[in-house]
């Protein structure tokens, strides 16, 4: 048994802020990448297809927007934190490998680190699961 189980409505409180949470920070970063590609670039660096940075913001906003709607709702089903850890999991990997070659800015680590972070709460938020009954 864990030292600390929450009861079902700090665990759906948790899932809620999560949710909010990651939801928060993939429109604000995905956005930015649309609205305002020249601070974005004065950030990350040139790219050469701007249409391919538009459109990961847009599924960036896209994923944000169904988490946002998770944690309004706060009923946890396992979609949503597959969809999250899936997300930032994929993110992390790529900041690492293109940082990693010298193709993009030491700054993606930034955004890795953060991507990382959501992972770990995800998997804690899993691991405090109330137990039936309880």
């Amino acid at each position: 048994n864990l030292p600390i189980q929450p009861d079902e409505q700090t665990y759906r409180r948790l899932y809620s802020l999560l949710s909010w949470g990651q939801a928060v920070y993939f429109t604000v970063t995905g956005l930015w990448a649309i609205v305002d590609i020249r601070s974005f670039q004065k950030v990350t660096g040139p790219k050469v297809d701007i249409w391919l940075v538009k459109t990961v913001g847009v599924l960036i906003v896209a994923v944000g927007a169904v988490l946002g709607l998770a944690g309004k709702r706060a009923e946890p089903v396992p979609e949503v934190p597959l969809l999250a850890i899936g997300s930032a999991a994929g993110l992390t990997v790529i900041d690492i490998i293109y940082v990693a070659k010298k193709r993009i800015r030491p700054v993606y680590l930034l955004d890795a680190v953060a991507e990382m972070g959501l992972i770990a709460l995800w998997g804690t938020w899993a691991v405090l699961k109330p137990r039936k009954g309880k």
